[in-house]
């Protein structure tokens, strides 16, 4: 990892935990916000110490474009939890037939990129 990319991992990981600290949850309960809190730094636990051993620039610029659109989407809708993606079965129809290997490679490319890694940890 070169020393910018590296000081960018780095940052992002400090601003997630100052994120965690100051969080306060939508419902302004105290439970709720422990929770919250609580899955925050987990989740980025979790995903800091999978992605540790990432060499390749272009998976290390895709895992920090992850991180910063979760970031903003917790900070825009006040959730820290991903936001569900809501496809039909069947719904992403392809030229020809309807098969579900292929309903299966369409919906992983139609995946956003802040739910990439969301499967992989839950």
């Amino acid at each position: 990892m070169i020393t910018a990319t590296r000081q960018e991992v780095l940052g992002l990981y400090r601003r997630i935990f100052r994120l965690a600290r100051k969080w306060q949850a939508a419902s302004g309960q105290m439970e709720d916000t422990i929770k919250e809190k609580q899955y925050i730094l987990n989740e980025a636990r979790t995903l800091f110490q999978k992605n540790k051993n990432l060499t390749d620039r272009d998976l290390i610029k895709q895992c920090i474009d992850e991180c910063t659109a979760r970031i903003e989407i917790g900070l825009h809708y006040q959730i820290p939890y991903p936001r569900p993606i809501h496809l039909p079965p069947m719904g992403l129809t392809p030229l020809r037939g309807r098969g579900l290997r292929t309903q299966e490679k369409l919906r992983k490319l139609s995946k956003p990129v802040y739910l990439k890694s969301h499967d992989e940890v839950s």
